[in-house]
């Protein structure tokens, strides 16, 4: 598994970089000589022909040393507003730290929204290609000044994901304050052990992460494996890796088995399912029998009326809405071709009698395969 790991970094041409509050930040705000040396790596990779994406955290932390606040403020509009403060200083130290060995590098602010609608999500997509095209850095945040709950992305390891998916990138390097996954947090146990290589990433998984709680950020190591569970879907490998290493970038592209890395899956999402998995907030929810479970799963066929115990939430034609077996296990996620009211009416029907009950029938299908992800 040792040189799979190689592959697929001697493979990857476009790569996105996630660099954690806890590698970024010092006592005194921003930490400077990471921000320099996190720079010059890049560098280095776009001169090996590598295009290079960045997600940095570390606005907030900036911002507090500007207005000189010694706490992050709890309230929301306090730390959009220390936020905003802070991400023109942020953006200049990249500036700097890049334009040191002639690079450019551009600020793209996004809202969960952004990647939401279809039409601007491509766009994204466009102008980011643009930028890599024009050897210039993106450098991502999310736009912390506008961004509501309902409209963020929860942490930067999520937006890191998505960002990831969206580039259709060959791998995500998550850059942090510890090795990698350990079987414990190593901060409190001595015998914790760094586990190099996740080839599923499993509930006891997700359990084990939970366990090691973040520092500065807002993302702990469970907000990483998520992260990497939605990559690692659309066949994208990811590492975690400590971001205070020396050269830690230049060792993981050697071959230095460093870290923890996790195996893509063989059979990848396509890019628009991988869009509607992991992109789409959930509106609702559908429960569903064991034969419509397993026809969905195993045999890969669309959800049906006849398929459906209960609807949860209310939502419109076209919303994204998980669905769930008799355990409320979720299996995945769709686009449904009726609302939440109608679903209701003609849930456990034959397709036949769809318009019976309704007065119309627009599909046979509630959700259509080719608009139904799974995600379990």
């Amino acid at each position: 598994m040792q040189s799979n790991r190689t592959k697929h970094f001697k493979r990857a041409k476009r790569v996105v970089i996630k660099v954690g509050s806890s590698v970024l930040t010092a006592k005194t705000g921003l930490n400077i000589q990471a921000i320099q040396s996190i720079s010059r790596q890049i560098c280095a990779l776009m001169d090996s022909g590598r295009e290079v994406v960045l997600v940095s955290s570390g606005a907030i932390a900036s911002g507090m040393k500007k207005i000189g606040l010694a706490k992050k403020p709890k309230e929301i509009p306090k730390r959009q507003a220390v936020a905003a403060v802070g991400q023109a200083g942020l953006m200049l130290e990249y500036e700097i730290a890049f334009g040191a060995f002639q690079k450019q590098v551009a600020q793209v602010l996004l809202t969960r929204d952004d990647l939401c609608d279809r039409k601007r999500y491509l766009n994204a997509r466009n102008t980011i290609r643009t930028l890599l095209s024009w050897k210039v850095v993106p450098i991502i945040n999310e736009n912390d000044t506008v961004a509501i709950e309902e409209l963020k992305f929860g942490d930067n390891d999520n937006l890191a994901a998505m960002i990831t998916l969206l580039m259709g990138a060959d791998i995500l390097i998550n850059l942090t304050d510890i090795e990698g996954l350990y079987n414990k947090d190593p901060r409190t146990n001595s015998d914790a052990e760094l586990i190099p290589l996740v080839d599923t990433i499993s509930r006891g998984v997700e359990r084990l992460a939970s366990d090691i709680p973040g520092t500065l950020g807002t993302g702990g190591m469970l907000s990483k494996i998520r992260a990497a569970k939605k990559v690692t879907k659309a066949g994208i490998p990811m590492v975690i890796a400590k971001g205070e290493k020396e050269n830690i970038l230049g060792a993981l592209f050697s071959g230095e088995p460093l870290g923890t890395f996790f195996v893509p899956e063989k059979n990848k999402l396509p890019s628009r399912k991988g869009w509607i998995a992991f992109t789409l907030k959930p509106q609702g929810k559908l429960l569903i029998d064991a034969g419509a479970a397993l026809a969905i799963v195993n045999n890969g066929k669309s959800l049906l009326p006849i398929g459906i115990t209960d609807v949860r939430g209310d939502f419109s034609v076209g919303a994204c809405v998980e669905f769930l077996d008799s355990n409320e296990t979720k299996l995945g996620i769709g686009l449904v071709n009726y609302s939440a009211a109608d679903i209701k009416k003609i849930k456990g029907l034959k397709s036949s009698e769809i318009e019976s009950r309704l007065g119309y029938k627009a599909y046979d299908e509630v959700i259509h395969r080719d608009n139904l992800a799974l995600t379990g």
